[in-house]
């Protein structure tokens, strides 16, 4: 993919999100805390099969 491209996509999402926090507030922050829960879901998945090859 040409740099161009990737440096307009880039833009392009930071806008996005730029435009979504500020008009939908609480849709972004339901967002972030939906991401969040899932990236501590798998930390502790991780968590508990480095636990069980320990054990």
């Amino acid at each position: 993919m040409p740099i161009v491209l990737k440096k307009l996509l880039a833009w392009g999402l930071i806008a996005f999100l730029i435009y979504y926090v500020a008009f939908r507030p609480n849709g972004a922050a339901q967002l972030v805390k939906t991401i969040g829960a899932g990236l501590m879901a798998i930390a502790q998945g991780i968590g508990d099969f480095l636990t069980g090859l320990m054990g």
